[in-house]
């Protein structure tokens, strides 16, 4: 149940204070007008509509990423589990590397952090160990292993990619403040539509619920656009990604 509640947040307690002191205001000095809400609503639903398909294909990109890493890290692990001209101890220690690699970019993920120092010395330690145990690994093992390895490097770096670079930030800022100044250009057109002689409850649960809608949306697409915290209801499962996966 929490984790439908996550939409709720201290963005959506401000549309609501604005959506319930509009109303009051426009009561008090009798703001009543009619004007034509087509433009506003272009300058909120379209931008929003945007940022939500932008964060959508955002995760899809993400989750063709994520099963592309698993698929050549976990190929990279066969070509040492299954090669028997290489020592156990060789395995273990190539298998250990590649585990390490797996978590620290899932670690990575997993946090604001910009800091990928951990996750690139890990790649580095698996191409040193490559290098250094060139003749006990051989010459087939190595270049398959180096092979399938770049595919790994190269779908992190993409996931790295999309984890730091987000969807317009400033495109974002003018929806959330449209948003906001919603009720106030709404809210008199409302009263004019229903009239001052009804029960001005009317007002109020209108603009309170398309406030509502509007932030909720915009909560939504927010979640969505970080679905690596695995707090929303659309984030990406990582242990179906993990190499041990169970």
């Amino acid at each position: 149940m929490s984790r439908y509640l996550i939409i709720i947040n201290f963005r959506t307690l401000i549309t609501l204070f604005l959506s319930i002191l509009t109303p009051i205001v426009a009561y008090k000095f009798k703001v009543v007008y009619n004007i034509d809400l087509t433009l506003l609503s272009i300058a909120i639903i379209f931008p929003l509509v945007f940022t939500i398909r932008g964060a959508f294909r955002r995760r899809e990109k993400a989750l063709e990423h994520l099963s592309k890493f698993r698929a050549s890290i976990k190929t990279v692990i066969n070509c040492f589990v299954s090669s028997p001209k290489i020592a156990s101890e060789d395995k273990d220690k190539a298998v250990a590397i590649l585990n390490t690699v797996d978590k620290k970019l899932f670690d990575h993920l997993r946090t604001i952090d910009e800091n990928f120092q951990p996750f690139d010395q890990n790649v580095e330690d698996f191409y040193s160990f490559l290098a250094e145990n060139s003749i006990a690994i051989g010459n087939g093992t190595r270049e398959k292993a180096l092979r399938f390895f770049k595919d790994t490097v190269e779908s992190a770096n993409n996931l790295i990619a999309i984890h730091s670079h987000r969807t317009p930030v400033s495109l974002k800022a003018y929806c959330l403040i449209f948003i906001y100044i919603f009720p106030v250009i709404y809210t008199p057109t409302i009263i004019n539509k229903i009239g001052l002689d009804n029960p001005s409850w009317l007002t109020f649960f209108i603009v309170i619920l398309s406030e509502f809608i509007l932030i909720s949306l915009y909560n939504i697409q927010d979640q969505m656009e970080y679905p690596f915290d695995d707090e929303g209801l659309d984030d990406i499962k990582f242990r179906l990604f993990k190499v041990d996966r169970k």
